[in-house]
């Protein structure tokens, strides 16, 4: 019975040191032993993100076992003569916290500065760290204090006000490990594109061009249009939609337009030439499952680098 209840504690001027002897009470408090977690994942939000943050990264911990740190920086404002230098943290071991803990760690003042030092010793030994700015992420996330511990370092271009100059950034700063929300929502659409491509009567049918139409800035559509025209080297036309997020690709043929179409909902129709039209699910999944996607892999994704970095793709049509 011990096992599915959840241990809270709150902890105020406190230290690293102290939060890992917390830990630990709590874990024999509810029996919950750090065997079974497989990876740290960090989380580096503002305190107006932190909930939802923090939750779907409890959800995708179902998935993979994880100790959750979420580093909320809270820096002192300017105008206030003293700096409050603070550690704050709220854990979460047991049914609340997924299949691992969850740590809350508010950091005040300069303190927000050292957040490297902060979170190093609260890292579980020999097991990965990966990290996840939900909004956002420093200019070059490979080589800021947090990115430096990570394997694997997410950012989301969709949650920010200019996607397509946040994707101009990640390309400029680019270290292996990196990876972004927006790639891992094109996993559905670039494993039915392939699919149909396979599908295609002949085999050795050439591609000569492609579309993709999406909302207006939609950073998804912008890294399938370019992997579209890094792997198959053509021309790719991007068309502006009234959405919801991408809505429909096409891929000219020799053999005909084939095209996955999807203006709403969860079904998209998938039209290959010499064959009838089907529906297939292509869902818009939650963040927790982009999450617990990007945690089965901790290499470099090298299909990503060279989409990201890819030229090819021309600027969006109105």
């Amino acid at each position: 019975m011990g096992r599915s209840q959840t241990m809270k504690t709150e902890l105020t001027a406190t230290t690293s040191s102290k939060v890992n002897s917390a830990l630990l009470a709590a874990r024999r408090a509810v029996g919950s032993p750090t065997m079974g977690m497989v990876l740290t994942l960090l989380v580096v939000t503002d305190e107006e993100n932190a909930y939802d943050a923090v939750r779907a990264a409890s959800d995708a911990s179902r998935e993979h076992p994880c100790r959750i740190l979420a580093v909320i920086k809270r820096p002192a404002r300017s105008h206030l003569r003293r700096h409050v230098t603070r550690l704050d943290a709220e854990l979460r071991v047991g049914t609340d916290a997924g299949t691992g803990e969850v740590v809350l760690l508010r950091l005040h003042g300069e303190l927000t500065d050292q957040a490297g030092s902060v979170v190093l010793p609260l890292l579980l030994p020999d097991a990965p760290v990966v990290a996840w700015w939900p909004v956002d992420a420093p200019q070059h996330v490979a080589a800021d204090d947090l990115g430096t511990l990570a394997q694997r370092r997410i950012t989301d271009a969709y949650a920010v006000e200019d996607p397509l100059a946040e994707l101009r950034a990640r390309a400029a700063s680019y270290a292996p490990g990196d990876t972004d929300l927006s790639w891992t929502r094109l996993t559905p659409w670039r494993s039915l594109l392939a699919a149909a491509l396979d599908q295609n009567t002949r085999k050795t049918t050439k591609v000569t061009g492609a579309a993709v139409e999406s909302e207006e800035g939609n950073p998804s559509a912008e890294l399938l249009a370019r992997w579209l025209a890094d792997r198959l080297d053509v021309p790719v036309e991007r068309i502006v939609t009234d959405g919801p997020v991408i809505t429909c690709v096409r891929l000219l043929t020799e053999d005909g337009e084939i095209r996955v179409d999807r203006p709403y909902g969860a079904l998209a129709t998938l039209a290959v030439p010499g064959r009838p039209d089907r529906r297939v699910a292509l869902k818009i999944r939650t963040t927790a499952e982009l999450i617990a996607e990007e945690l089965r892999r901790l290499d470099a994704d090298e299909v990503y680098a060279s989409a990201l970095r890819s030229r090819h793709a021309g600027p969006p049509a109105q």
